[in-house]
């Protein structure tokens, strides 16, 4: 999803909800977990990302690129980066325990704070979550809670467990505006990547386990059938009904396309209609 993002700030293109000063900006794109001309280069080209606009620092053993090393601030300011992406967070914050420490924690991000105001670049960093049961978002990263207490904003990355390669980017955290919609993309092994767009989701639509039969996908079936058991609706009550009940667009759409239902146009209204083969799976 970043490399996505990065190939659009290359170009100049809008982010996925059409925000953005449509100005080409360089990147400087930090990889420590991949190969650059194995993974992360091709992955770039892919997105379509003008490469001649993404930086990579060259880590070593004798002297690896950590948070608060120089380094970082004179490549944003030489190349006057628009972003710069950490990937893992985990991999450049030392080999000594201190990412478990609050006050180191603190003020190496600090630091790094510092170099984004002073530049105007933003910083992303991408953390690994840990294997805790807890519900709430902000605890599941690795390492000392300050990590996540310094970031003005917090984004986590999970499944849609209901529709298949669905991905969800849901704000946990935001200390500048109020939290902004999930957004939704699309890992698909037959064309790759899609943006889809704004959906309804909550924490524990992405991190709890929930039986099969009490999945939303299965709710929307459910509601579907009953409401258009005997008669057609049109599909703008059949959303404004859904949302009603917590259940969002993309999974009516899910749910409209598994059970087969027809769509037609009558006057300027789209209507739905429950096709013979679901009736009789229903009855």
């Amino acid at each position: 999803m970043m490399m996505q993002l990065a190939a659009l700030i290359t170009n100049g293109d809008a982010m996925p909800d059409g925000s953005g000063d449509r100005i080409p900006g360089n990147v400087i794109y930090q990889a420590a977990e991949d190969g650059i001309e194995d993974t992360i280069k091709p992955r770039l080209e892919a997105a379509g990302a003008d490469c001649s606009r993404i930086a990579f620092l060259e880590q070593s053993d004798e002297e690896p690129i950590l948070l608060n090393d120089a380094r970082l601030a004179q490549a944003i300011e030489g190349t006057k980066a628009k972003l710069l992406v950490i990937d893992p967070l985990q991999a450049y914050l030392g080999m000594d325990g201190e990412m478990q420490r609050s006050n180191s924690v603190r003020s190496v991000l600090g630091n790094l704070t510092k170099v984004a105001e002073r530049t105007g670049c933003a910083v992303v960093l991408i953390g690994h979550m840990n294997k805790s049961n807890r519900t709430k978002g902000i605890y599941r990263g690795l390492g000392s809670i300050d990590i996540a207490a310094v970031a003005r904003s917090v984004l986590l990355i999970g499944r849609d467990r209901n529709i298949p390669y669905y991905r969800v980017m849901l704000q946990i955290k935001n200390n500048l505006a109020p939290e902004g919609k999930a957004y939704v993309f699309e890992l698909n092994p037959n064309y790759g990547f899609r943006w889809i767009g704004q959906d309804e989701y909550e924490v524990e639509d992405l991190l709890v386990s929930k039986p099969k039969a009490d999945s939303k996908l299965d709710k929307a079936k459910d509601y579907l059938r009953l409401l258009l058991n005997g008669t057609d609706m049109a599909c703008a009550d059949i959303f404004d009904k859904m949302r009603a009940n917590g259940i969002g667009k993309r999974t009516v759409e899910q749910a409209k396309k598994d059970m087969g239902i027809i769509s037609y146009k009558l006057g300027d209204k789209w209507y739905w209609q429950l096709n013979g083969s679901d009736v009789g799976e229903r009855i």
